[in-house]
């Protein structure tokens, strides 16, 4: 109705005016247009392109089965298709291999078991310790490493060592090793460089 043309002005009513007279809205006419058209194939919007997507796929086919490769990912065989001369864009590249499964495979997490629970507690003391290192600011030298060794079994402190530079592995690890190895681990051995 339209592009029904006016007797008084020779002109087209248009849709605005006949869905005012109706009563209805045009959203709801043109929803009605786009669902009594069934005849018509669904695809997407836009130009084709060079080629279907099944010659898309045999050319696909073709790069990964001519270079030997296995688990090529789409960007390069993007590449080699343009420099065959086979036009189409990565997205489209990336659609049609994930549609006949020639992706690369993608890693999936292990799910073995762990090697621990995750807690380092120990049934007897001198079995384990453990060092770490943190750095405090005093007023009169300025920065501060401290280094510290404590016995897994009952999270005693069983050596502290404090230096101005955090580069003393080799004294902190003799330190360590002499406070682990005490006669008497209960007592903490304290030493400052």
């Amino acid at each position: 109705m339209s592009q029904t043309l006016s007797s008084s002005f020779a002109r087209h009513y248009g849709l605005a005016r006949v869905a005012r007279v109706w009563n209805v809205s045009r959203a709801g006419v043109y929803r009605f247009r786009s669902e009594t058209r069934s005849d018509t194939i669904a695809r997407r919007p836009g130009p084709v392109g060079a080629c279907s997507d099944a010659e898309l796929a045999e050319h696909i086919r073709r790069e990964i089965t001519g270079f030997g490769f296995h688990g090529e990912g789409y960007r390069k065989i993007w590449a080699r298709l343009r420099f065959a001369g086979v036009r189409a864009s990565p997205r489209r590249v990336r659609r049609v291999m994930g549609e006949h499964g020639l992706l690369a495979p993608h890693r999936a997490r292990r799910a073995e078991a762990k090697a621990h629970d995750g807690t380092i507690v120990t049934d007897k003391v001198n079995e384990m310790w453990g060092t770490d290192m943190t750095q405090t600011i005093t007023i009169g030298e300025g920065r501060a490493y401290v280094f510290v060794a404590v016995e897994h079994a009952n999270s005693e402190v069983v050596g502290i060592h404090a230096a101005r530079s955090p580069i003393v592995s080799r004294r902190w690890s003799r330190c360590a090793k002499a406070c682990i190895g005490a006669s008497e681990p209960s007592r903490p051995a304290w030493r400052v460089a």
